[in-house]
């Protein structure tokens, strides 16, 4: 096995293009970029960007859909030794400027939509916008049609000044300044987390914690084949699961990267079937998409080779439901934006373990604490905080001192999760430590209740929440949405937990709900049911008290 090379992300592509020149790199609503073109993109607007003033050390934002300047944009900025800042397209205005004068971020790339660039327009503290036009990467007929009929979604802007046109931007011919860059000591991003616990907080990677955590991705796939695998990409380059599961592993085998600006079952569906994708990364939401639309439509899907499942916790039952329909291994992975951020997962080419999250990456040692004492570690079998070290590990948070001495004890990256290994070295993950529901002194796990929920037939998905209980101090709360057709009661529902779960357990509320609140790339998300639960009475829905 090839060791875990300490390269640069600039590096990691240069090394794609060479041995891939002639393969398909992007595939973007029916239009193709092979790695030689996408080679010269980069250098070019490497250039183009040390012409408006990027240098070393630099913020530059990228507040994009995925398309091909996603890409382009990201190594050009990182080859102009430039730190990528990632902003989520659908923020508020108030929280892009929150992340733009926190992370100090001057330019902006960003896509000619105009709800997202009048929002980026907007932003004083920004000395160039670098505008990309949706119809420019778009096949003729294609840009045509979207010129004509996206109108009143495209962005006007007044350009001259700060305001610059990707074009403009990619003018010069000139070859890009050589930029000096060192994988372990330089930042490559500031990644922010999701905010889940307060103010959003920028996880500092280097461009060693990501070329290496690309590595340990791929090595974990031997069977992967350089050269030959289409990933299809969905989920969006701002996250950073697709960040690095996706875009630079996917680079760093030479994949075709099949481009997907959002998530939309319609035309994933199409995508599998006419593009025939060999690999999906993806959540456990979009596993569960696919298998209906398939059930439902009737439709084989027969090319993908191998499916991660990340950024959420995946239901058994989703899980086999998805191999039934497709015949292809669904396996879970584990990972949080500190760790670049893959730390386990099961092996697609070996021993996958139901209810386990996997091995530890190449390279990484698993540790698992003590809830009452983190100094003290547990041995394999017992449940505690689950830690980790391994050259994927960010250096700490964005101006947090005080954060990142938090969340490291004894050098070891504390996860805030809960689980155990077994005598394999397998991990097992229990719950988040903020959501224990503390039920008469006892800990109740709210993945346990939502796996039991998921072995019923009818439940599609299901949250569980900590609600007050005057005699418990706390209580489980579950909220499920059923699948379309099937029927069952609350108090059916109870009965059929009782089978499965201890009494101190069982929720002492079900309630049915037409949906649930997602994340942005598709998870399931808890905070916003606690926070209704904070501010109101007892939602309103079909309930039983257990």
């Amino acid at each position: 096995m090839e060791t875990l090379a300490a390269l640069t992300l600039p590096d990691l592509l240069e090394l794609a293009v060479a041995r891939h020149a002639a393969r398909p790199a992007l595939r973007f609503m029916g239009r193709r970029w092979r790695y030689a073109a996408l080679g010269r993109l980069v250098a070019r607007a490497t250039r183009g960007l040390q012409d408006l003033g990027v240098r070393k050390g630099d913020r530059v934002g990228l507040c994009l859909p995925n398309t091909p300047y996603s890409v382009v944009a990201y190594y050009a900025a990182l080859s102009a030794g430039a730190v990528v800042v990632n902003f989520n397209p659908l923020y508020v205005a108030r929280e892009l400027a929150q992340q733009v004068a926190d992370s100090g971020t001057t330019l902006m790339v960003v896509a000619d939509v105009a709800e997202i660039y009048d929002k980026v327009a907007a932003l004083p503290a920004l000395s160039r916008i670098v505008v990309c036009p949706i119809a420019g990467v778009l096949p003729v007929h294609s840009a045509l049609l979207y010129r004509l009929f996206k109108r009143r979604v495209t962005a006007r802007p007044a350009y001259g000044g700060r305001i610059i046109r990707w074009r403009q931007m990619l003018a010069s011919r000139a070859p890009a300044a050589p930029v000096a860059i060192d994988p372990a000591a330089d930042l490559a991003v500031l990644q922010y987390t999701g905010g889940t616990t307060g103010t959003p907080k920028a996880a500092m990677l280097t461009h060693a914690n990501l070329t290496i955590n690309a590595q340990q991705v791929t090595q974990h796939m031997p069977s992967l084949r350089h050269g030959q695998e289409r990933m299809l990409a969905v989920l969006p380059f701002f996250h950073v699961f697709a960040m690095t599961a996706i875009m630079n592993s996917g680079i760093s085998i030479g994949a075709e990267l099949l481009l997907h600006p959002r998530f939309e079952i319609a035309a994933m569906m199409r995508a599998l079937r006419r593009d025939r994708p060999s690999i999906l990364h993806a959540v456990p939401t979009i596993y569960t998409a696919v298998a209906t639309a398939a059930e439902a439509r009737r439709i084989a899907i027969t090319s993908l080779r191998v499916c991660i499942s990340g950024g959420a916790p995946l239901p058994a039952e989703v899980r086999a439901r998805f191999v039934r329909l497709t015949g292809c291994k669904l396996v879970e992975g584990y990972g949080l934006t500190e760790a670049s951020p893959t730390l386990a997962c099961n092996p697609p080419d070996g021993l996958v373990k139901d209810g386990s999250v996997g091995l530890p990456m190449r390279g990484t040692q698993i540790e698992i604490r003590a809830l009452d004492d983190p100094s003290r570690v547990l041995p394999a079998g017992e449940r505690g905080e689950i830690c980790a070290r391994g050259p994927q590990i960010m250096r700490g948070y964005w101006n947090r001192p005080a954060a990142t001495a938090e969340v490291f004890t004894d050098g070891a990256l504390r996860t805030g999760d809960v689980g155990h290994l077994d005598a394999e070295g397998y991990l097992f993950i229990t719950d988040r430590l903020k959501d224990v529901i503390i039920c008469g002194g006892y800990n109740v796990y709210p993945r346990v209740l939502e796996d039991a929920l998921y072995e019923h037939p009818a439940v599609a998905e299901a949250i569980v929440i900590g609600i007050a209980d005057a005699y418990r101090g706390q209580a489980p709360k579950a909220f499920v949405v059923l699948r379309a057709g099937c029927r069952v009661s609350a108090a059916e529902l109870g009965d059929f937990l009782a089978e499965r779960l201890s009494k101190i357990e069982l929720p002492r509320q079900i309630v049915f709900r037409d949906t649930l609140p997602h994340t942005l790339i598709g998870k399931l998300s808890r905070k916003e049911l606690v926070a209704e639960e904070a501010a109101v009475a007892p939602l309103a829905g079909q309930q039983v008290d257990v």
